[in-house]
């Protein structure tokens, strides 16, 4: 049973190499999201939103896992079926890193989509919308993430991890998107105890029992440490 449910935002890959969303320099800040982040955007102009994943996905493959993802997937290896990590992040590090219990409610830069029959493949690292769809053959390839007015994938079964965890853990994430700035209050209502680990305190801050502040390479291994220590692990 899930004990322990682990929010991840961009802050846990920055180290990594990968922009956070709100990076002045990064790549989002080169762009309209509205043109690239939004179905409106992709049925526009498909060519740019494909432009602008492919780069994301070149990016994402360069980055290597930090101490922050190893630490955490030793967690869940130490705590086998206790933990689950909800991530906001579109890479894939958290997997790389040897994590298996991953939820990734934006979707996944390394997954295509098909914008006809919904079938969902592995993507290539460039790809065209005018890809064929493998199940239906349409022309009507989109990358497998979810945009501004879309849905967040695997709520339902967040709501209920969230409901029954004794522990919610927030890393990397500035509180400022939802659904996901709400599961700190839905998690403390249920009655789990609540901790931020972030670079510097988020928006939602307050809502949380205790807050640790730093790089994530330094605090998140040094919680993980502390938690096995408890449990004689």
């Amino acid at each position: 049973m899930t004990k322990i449910v682990i929010l991840t935002g961009a802050g846990i890959s920055a180290e990594s190499g990968l922009g956070t969303f709100r990076d002045k320099d990064g790549i989002w800040t080169r762009y309209d999201l509205a043109e690239v982040a939004t179905p409106e955007g992709f049925a526009r102009d498909p060519a740019l939103v494909h432009e602008f994943y492919n780069a994301r996905r070149r990016n994402a493959a360069e980055a290597i896992p930090n101490a922050a993802h190893a630490a955490l997937a030793r967690l869940e290896q130490a705590l086998p079926g206790e933990v689950r990590i909800v991530t906001q992040n579109i890479d894939d590090l958290h997997e790389r890193a040897g994590s298996r219990a991953v939820w990734h409610m934006h979707g996944q830069i390394t997954r295509a989509r098909c914008a006809v029959c919904g079938e969902t493949w592995t993507a290539p690292m460039a790809m065209r919308a005018d890809d064929p769809c493998p199940a239906c053959a349409a022309p009507a390839t989109r990358p497998d993430i979810v945009w501004f007015g879309e849905f967040p994938y695997h709520m339902e079964a967040i709501w209920d991890a969230l409901r029954a965890a004794e522990l919610f853990v927030a890393i990397g994430t500035s509180g400022s998107v939802y659904p996901a700035a709400a599961f700190v209050q839905d998690a403390a209502r249920a009655g789990a105890r609540t901790l931020e680990l972030n670079l510097e305190p988020s928006e939602t801050v307050g809502d949380f029992a205790e807050a640790r502040h730093g790089p994530a390479s330094e605090i998140v291994p040094a919680w993980v440490e502390e938690i096995l220590r408890r449990r004689g692990q």
